[in-house]
């Protein structure tokens, strides 16, 4: 049971993820992020850590791609217009490359065997709300803090980006009589 429900999480995964790719339009692009958001999220359910799950559909799929698409209607991205691919000789070789990473993925899957690392006995509380937070605010502080700031100068690079093209103006209000 929980092998299948492995591989239908999986797939949704890596499914949203090609769609992700494959997408002309920006916000269809970002939902299907969000869709891998969501499965991974399923994942981490299904290994037992259910407050990373709760964590990757609030903050990820929640807070982050809020600010995602709130940044691709500001910026106002539109669908790009079908034009023939100038470089004809990308798709074979991406086709090539595509196939020497499913090789290597089969390889993998079928070459290693059963891990014979043992867990160390303290990895009893991985996952769980204290030790996470725990780690967060002592060891870990210092790169969750410049996560922090590299978030706010994204949002302060998108405001000067749109308002360098001309849709904002400095003079902008939020209600228009």
């Amino acid at each position: 049971m929980l092998v299948l429900l492995f591989i239908l999480f999986a797939g949704m995964a890596i499914g949203c993820a090609l769609a992700v790719v494959a997408q002309r339009n920006p916000l269809y692009s970002a939902i299907s992020l969000i869709g891998v958001f969501i499965s991974l999220a399923c994942l981490y359910v299904m290994l037992a850590a259910p407050f990373i799950a709760a964590v990757q559909v609030i903050v990820y799929a929640g807070a982050i791609m809020v600010l995602v698409v709130f940044v691709i209607m500001l910026l106002n991205v539109e669908e790009e217009a079908h034009r023939r691919p100038r470089l004809k000789f990308l798709l074979p070789v991406a086709i090539a490359l595509s196939a020497v990473l499913i090789a290597e993925v089969a390889f993998i899957l079928v070459s290693v065997q059963e891990s014979r690392i043992t867990p160390a006995s303290g990895s009893a509380d991985v996952g769980l709300t204290q030790s996470i937070g725990s780690a967060l605010f002592t060891r870990y502080l210092l790169p969750f803090e410049i996560t922090s700031i590299l978030l706010l100068m994204a949002i302060v690079g998108a405001m000067t980006l749109a308002r360098r093209g001309g849709l904002l103006s400095g003079n902008d209000k939020t209600r228009r009589d």
